[in-house]
């Protein structure tokens, strides 16, 4: 079976950094990535895609300038580095596998999802 896990959550205050990894392990090197979130109450939002060569990058407009995703295709590794951190980013973070090479906003195109890690920004 093959799994997603995410590592890297924590507790932070606002303006601090942190770096997200999913370790994508057998799931193929040639399909795009992505990164949601979840906070308490609320549904699950789209937060950053990468394509499957890193060719082709889209963040919600929430986190533009402040966050980068990144991969190693050699690793399989997504990561998400977030800096300037604020409260509203507090969620449950969660990569996932997209079906194709590019993939985008859509949570349907994703077809394989990490367990997800807490992320908690105080002020």
């Amino acid at each position: 079976q093959v799994r997603l896990v995410e590592s890297g959550g924590g507790s932070v205050r606002a303006g601090e950094s942190l770096r997200l990894s999913c370790s994508a392990g057998r799931t193929s090197s040639n399909n795009a990535a992505g990164w949601f979130r979840q906070a308490p109450g609320k549904e699950r939002e789209f937060v950053s895609a990468i394509s499957w060569n890193g060719g082709n990058i889209i963040y919600a407009d929430s986190v533009k300038g402040r966050f980068t995703v990144s991969r190693d295709r050699v690793a399989n590794t997504i990561y998400l580095q977030m800096n300037n951190l604020r409260p509203e980013d507090t969620a449950v973070y969660y990569c996932a596998v997209a079906r194709g090479a590019v993939s985008g906003r859509d949570q349907s195109n994703y077809k394989k999802w990490g367990q997800g890690t807490q992320v908690t920004v105080s002020s």
